[in-house]
């Protein structure tokens, strides 16, 4: 069993609430990976760790059925009540315990989640349920470091980013390790498919308030443990910088639009 988070009511509330959907432009790289190599139609896609259900409704209209797994019943309460799409369903199972028949799924995805998997358990259970012959495993996530635009001040906001990024560290979990890049590029190479393909990186500019950003980062997990273990300190810490980025922004509302730069990294492989 890997690490368990993002399992409170309130944090998957604010999971769905703040966090970035994978862009429409990456799951098609991963559909267009998967199409060449087992054409259509495609039957089954499972969405590994798919927290309050993002993702998972994106890949709907690609397959007959999708279905989201997660260890989390508060997760999965909140992409129920939020999907009514008759192809989705959802179903509580660690990653490592998946339950489909051998060589019955299409693609296995885990988006922004694997690195909390047991990994090595992780993709023997994905290597069984992957049909043989070209049956995708797809892992997404994205970089921490974050960039802010707004009119002609990203020089005066990123410094300020940065030092967020950096406040957040020392609670960040030692099952990361310093880099998600180097854990996915470890597991990347740890995959003994042949035919796979390591890519980054991504950039999506997504649109939204000051207030969407910050309560963004405050549902990364290095600042839920902070909030755990120091509730005042972690409201003093978002306070801080919830002032800094507005002194440099020049306004006083917190819902001022502003854009937020994610960098994707990915990688995909397809089973003989």
């Amino acid at each position: 069993m890997g690490e368990r988070r993002f399992e409170g009511k309130e944090h998957a509330a604010s999971y769905l609430k703040y966090r970035v959907t994978p862009p429409h432009e990456l799951i098609s790289e991963v559909l267009g990976f998967l199409e060449k190599r087992r054409g259509k139609p495609l039957d089954l896609a499972v969405d590994v760790g798919c927290g309050s259900g993002q993702g998972t409704t994106l890949l709907a209209p690609h397959f007959a059925k999708v279905v989201g797994t997660d260890v989390s019943s508060a997760q999965l309460e909140i992409a129920l009540a939020n999907s009514n799409l008759r192809n989705v369903s959802y179903r509580e199972c660690p990653a490592e315990q998946l339950p489909f028949a051998d060589g019955e799924v299409d693609l296995v995805t885990a988006m922004t989640a694997a690195h909390w998997f047991d990994r090595p358990r992780f993709f023997q259970e994905a290597d069984r349920v992957l049909r043989p012959g070209g049956g995708c495993l797809a892992l997404l996530s994205y970089t921490l470091d974050m960039e802010l635009e707004y009119e002609d001040l990203s020089s005066a906001l990123n410094p300020i980013c940065t030092e967020f990024y950096r406040a957040l560290l020392p609670y960040r979990s030692a099952y990361l390790g310093p880099s998600s890049v180097q854990v996915y590029r470890q597991m990347y190479d740890s995959c003994l498919y042949a035919d796979k393909e390591w890519r980054e990186c991504l950039r999506v500019r997504r649109p939204m308030s000051l207030n969407g950003y910050m309560g963004m980062v405050e549902t990364f997990s290095s600042y839920q443990a902070l909030l755990s273990q120091d509730p005042d300190q972690a409201q003093r810490l978002s306070d801080h910088f919830r002032s800094s980025f507005l002194s440099a922004m020049g306004v006083l509302s917190p819902d001022t639009e502003l854009v937020v730069v994610v960098k994707y990294f990915y990688w995909l492989a397809s089973k003989p």
